[in-house]
């Protein structure tokens, strides 16, 4: 074992890697404020995300890692913190300068789910600690505000407009600016301009993730946005049958063409779990998203059970990874959040190059 001096604890510690990252802890720059008093020793970790999701493990493995090769250690005090990475480009920094991340989450078809787990996404990582916003870009079927319980109109400061925040969460919506009762019959142009405006005349702040919640499809709006601003990743979403399958991979095929990383694609409605007698049930075949991951090259964040409580929370404007009655479904979402967290900090730790997108109809 080595003496305890600073140096060694540091030596130490760098058998302690990201599994994300692949590097140790040292090399990445994690480890700071390290103090030795007596036999005590202190120091902080600073990841990369607060929804990492190995953030025990590694936490664990830090104080084990010193204790085992450094001699008289008494005690291991290890703090963790986070600053979460940023996808750094000047065009998106012209429109959204103080937002780290943005993230579409998208589906080839409508049906599959996109917008309760857009929001329940966004939450979770709130929860977690990250500054979060989120835009329902799904002009003609708004859903976002039901979602997530929110009444009332945007003020208006200085010719922008300030977000409603709900859940620790940011967000925008035209379902704040029009009657609900009455539908949004605009042409492409106009639907595309608005979610233009929700980057440039909306006053966000600071954000670390910016969600945006897509309409279905591959339509003016997706353009739109990807013209807009590189970002940062997309997350796919499908449900497990061919059908749904077959249009998520247009999908990636779309995001593939205007250069936007695929971060991951979530398998919903995977099976249902009967709630007398446990039998599980696949509704919708089981597996598809998975296996349609593998052969795209991609990360599988996660599979969504089919629940009745997810639909439930989703109609009382309560997400269900913030629902009290609904633990076990909020814990499987929450961790599909951090693996999430984890692609979006593994995409900023490659180089990042300045790509224009130019597709002409």
């Amino acid at each position: 074992m080595r003496p305890l001096r600073s140096e060694n604890v540091l030596e130490a510690l760098r058998s302690v890697r990201d599994p994300d990252l692949q590097r140790d802890i040292v090399s990445l720059d994690f480890v700071k404020n390290l103090a030795i008093e007596g036999g005590d020793v202190s120091f902080t970790i600073e990841l990369t995300t607060p929804a990492c999701p190995v953030r025990d493990e590694m936490k664990a493995a830090a104080i084990r890692a010193v204790k085992e090769a450094v001699d008289g250690v008494k005690s291991v005090n290890v703090s963790m913190t986070s600053k979460v990475t940023a996808h750094e480009n000047s065009q998106k920094a012209a429109v959204l300068g103080a937002v780290k991340n943005t993230i579409a989450v998208a589906s080839g078809k409508g049906g599959v789910g996109k917008s309760t787990v857009a929001v329940n996404l966004a939450v979770a990582l709130a929860a977690e600690g990250a500054q979060v916003g989120l835009i329902d870009a799904d002009v003609y079927g708004p859903s976002i505000p039901l979602m997530m319980g929110i009444t009332g109109r945007p003020e208006v400061r200085q010719q922008r407009l300030i977000p409603i925040e709900k859940w620790g969460v940011k967000v925008m919506s035209i379902g704040f600016l029009v009657d609900p009762m009455q539908a949004v019959i605009w042409r492409g142009p106009m639907a595309s301009g608005a979610v233009r405006q929700f980057m440039s005349d909306v006053e966000w702040g600071s954000l670390d993730y910016l969600v945006f919640d897509l309409p279905p499809g591959t339509g003016d709006i997706q353009l739109t946005l990807v013209q807009t601003i590189p970002l940062t990743g997309a997350v796919i979403v499908t449900t497990p049958q061919d059908i749904s399958l077959a249009d998520a991979r247009k999908g990636f095929k779309m995001f593939e063409r205007v250069n936007v990383p695929i971060l991951g694609v979530v398998e919903n409605m995977s099976y249902f779990l009967c709630s007398s007698c446990g039998h599980r049930e696949h509704i919708f075949d089981n597996g598809g998203g998975r296996r349609a991951a593998e052969e795209l090259g991609v990360p599988f964040l996660g599979e969504i059970p089919l629940y009745t409580t997810i639909r439930e929370a989703g109609d009382r404007g309560v997400p269900v990874v913030v629902d009290a009655g609904a633990k076990e479904q909020g814990t499987i979402i929450a961790a599909i959040a951090r693996n999430l967290a984890a692609q979006i900090s593994i995409q900023n730790a490659q180089p990042q190059e300045s790509k224009t997108v130019d597709i002409q109809l």
